[in-house]
């Protein structure tokens, strides 16, 4: 019986190579069967980087390629960070797995060596979403946008361009540098971007995707469709400075959401209800913030 081979693509940066091993990893554990093979690319937001995502077009310069190589059968299946994804995915590449949740909270790390912030540097972030919230955490103090992968924004605040950076703690974490960690902040501090710690694993539509199943977890499946769903609705995106965070607790479900209004009011609230409505719920927050009743 011949080897049934599944080519997994990936960006090329260290980070996504990571995140591709450890859904590699798990399927190998499960299918032993299965022979895995390990295709990077860089994409057009990898090779853009003297703008900002909002300059650039946003979140979709990320999986152009990664698309481009699924539709035609040079890959199968994608690894995606799910906060990196755009809200609105093409129906003939659906998400067939949602990984368990990695740290879901933002952190703030330090230059090498260094053990308080320099008030004459600003502190780099990458989103809209963390610069409206660090804007009420560090009253007055600058927050200026920060791009590349992990690697390249420490290697920039380790030359003293920025005071400290904000970034997600996951990615952290799977690349072994937690100890750059300086500070966690709590998910109702600063609220993460929907899908922060959790790898989605994309497909073609209609193609067997079964060995996946042992990827799939359920809790961060509800919470990451209930999270994008918020999102969605609020027509936000990597340029929007939208966050949603759900946390399930046996069959209910709370979902935390943020979103800046019109007049550059920041504005948040929470719903709770039964975990099988997570997007019934996300419409009924986004739409409850939008009108104040909520």
């Amino acid at each position: 019986m011949s080897t049934r081979t599944i080519r997994v693509g990936s960006r090329e940066s260290a980070l996504a190579v990571a995140q591709s091993w450890l859904v590699m990893e798990t399927i190998r554990r499960t299918h032993p069967e299965l022979e895995l093979e390990l295709v990077t690319m860089k994409t057009t937001g990898d090779r853009i980087l003297d703008r900002t995502l909002e300059e650039i077009g946003g979140k979709g310069l990320f999986v152009k390629e990664l698309d481009a190589a699924l539709r035609a059968g040079e890959v199968d299946l994608t690894v995606h960070s799910c906060k990196d994804l755009p809200m609105d995915l093409p129906e003939d590449l659906p998400l067939a797995a949602f990984s368990a949740r990695e740290d879901p909270r933002d952190v703030l790390v330090l230059p090498e060596g260094i053990g308080c912030l320099d008030r004459l540097r600003p502190i780099g972030c990458a989103s809209a979403r963390r610069r409206v919230q660090l804007a009420g955490i560090f009253p007055g103090r600058e927050i200026a946008p920060v791009r590349g992968n992990v690697l390249t924004r420490l290697r920039k605040l380790d030359e003293g361009q920025f005071s400290a950076l904000v970034l997600a703690g996951a990615g952290l974490k799977r690349l072994g540098l937690a100890e750059r960690i300086g500070r966690y902040f709590a998910p109702e501090e600063l609220i993460p971007a929907a899908g922060q710690g959790i790898l989605a694993v994309q497909v073609r539509a209609g193609t067997d995707a079964s060995f996946l199943d042992c990827v799939n977890d359920q809790v961060a499946a509800d919470c990451a469709r209930a999270e994008r769903a918020f999102v969605r609705r609020l027509d936000g995106g990597c340029t929007a400075p939208v966050a949603a965070y759900a946390v399930v607790s046996g069959d209910q479900l709370r979902l935390t959401g943020l979103y800046e209004a019109e007049d550059g009011g920041v504005v948040r609230g929470s719903i709770l209800g039964a975990r099988d409505r997570g997007e019934a719920l996300a419409e009924e927050l986004a739409q409850g913030l939008k009108e104040g009743r909520i």
